[in-house]
């Protein structure tokens, strides 16, 4: 196992800002970065033992200075979106940016991917850490806050990723990563074909804006039944409401796993390159998205991502649940301690579930 440094990019500050390589004895590579503690590469072997990044993402510092998509991007103090860009904590409100419409989506413009995050590296166990600290009133959300992404890489060909948080004050904190996998190669195209499955009979139906209705329903009969392995574009057209307002997946399901406990969220296999993913988790959601709003985007290598080239398995906690109630709750009290693991551990295999 071997971990590199080096120089990334310049901030606009004028600080250097530095990328760190994790490889493991299996060839495996994961890099992050002191801008936004970003996931900017994952070389993973396909069936032949050929390496491709399988992130979709931006050659330099640049590309993520701007990063639209927000591409491996750690997403806080709150994942998704807060509808009306707004919520009430212990009797008080708090006005949120409203950068989606009326509402808020991951936390406004002043994304924590843009920021510099300082960095300590542990080669004993493989890991680079990454701290924040988050002001009282940053994005609008009280407390001043200290936070931390480790992401460490086994030799199980795990990336292990540990969210931490701790803050003065009662505040929300639902941290994610919104890397975007196509296991085919971040230049190969479409997901479509795809195999994923996602283990969760429930999911939470959106209005229009993407907002939960509030509803709790079954996947039962709908194009969100992914309890058995399919192929991600059998039904991502379907007429369907759901469908048609996204545009193709961009929902929440609910985890059915040991609350506290991480356990497996979904799975994802490319057949033709055998590449296969599970994620694991012990956050009680995962938005499942297909890239439905990249247009062209230019990428990596010359690459360009359009519509559906890449696929995102945000583990969280449900959207919009500062307004709900009834949804599993992100609130981290003061004097707290918040921690939360996910996984993405990678392998190969020869033929879909079930296959014969």
């Amino acid at each position: 196992m071997a971990i590199q440094k080096q120089k990334f990019g310049v901030m606009p500050d004028g600080r250097e800002a530095a990328l760190y390589t994790i490889t493991n004895l299996h060839g495996l590579s994961a890099s992050f970065s002191e801008l936004g503690a970003v996931w900017v590469n994952m070389l993973v072997p396909d069936r032949d033992g050929k390496l491709d990044d399988i992130l979709l993402g931006y050659d330099d510092m640049d590309g993520y200075l701007r990063n639209g998509p927000h591409f491996g991007a750690v997403v806080g103090r709150v994942a998704n979106r807060t509808g009306g860009a707004a919520f009430t904590l212990k009797g008080k409100s708090y006005h949120l940016q409203k950068n989606n419409g009326e509402n808020n989506l991951h936390s406004g413009l002043d994304f924590f991917e843009k920021r510099f995050w300082a960095s300590r590296v542990c080669e004993e166990e493989n890991s680079v850490t990454f701290t924040l600290e988050s002001p009282d009133n940053d994005q609008g959300f009280p407390g001043n806050a200290s936070i931390s992404v480790c992401y460490r890489l086994t030799e199980e060909d795990c990336v292990e990723i540990t969210y931490q948080a701790s803050c003065d004050q009662a505040t929300p904190m639902n941290l994610t990563n919104h890397a975007y996998f196509n296991l085919g190669g971040h230049d190969s195209g479409s997901v479509c074909g795809h195999r994923v499955r996602i283990l969760s009979g429930f999911f939470t139906p959106s209005f229009a804006d993407s907002i939960p209705t509030g509803e709790i329903l079954s996947v039962g009969g709908t194009p969100m039944d992914f309890r058995e392995e399919k192929e991600v574009g059998l039904e991502i057209d379907a007429d369907d409401l759901q469908m048609k307002q996204a545009g193709g997946y961009d929902h929440n399901w609910c985890l059915e796993h040991e609350a506290g406990t991480c356990g497996m969220a979904a799975s994802a296999f490319h057949p033709e390159s055998g590449r296969y993913m599970e994620v694991l988790t012990d956050l009680p959601g995962i938005q499942f998205y297909t890239g439905n709003f990249l247009k062209e985007e230019g990428g990596k290598n010359g690459a360009f991502y359009g519509k559906r080239s890449g696929m995102c398995f945000e583990t969280q906690f449900y959207p919009d649940s500062l307004n709900k109630a009834w949804f599993p709750s992100p609130i981290l009290q003061a004097g707290e301690r918040f921690q939360s693991v996910t996984c993405y551990r990678f392998g190969v295999r020869r033929m879909p579930f079930g296959a014969v």
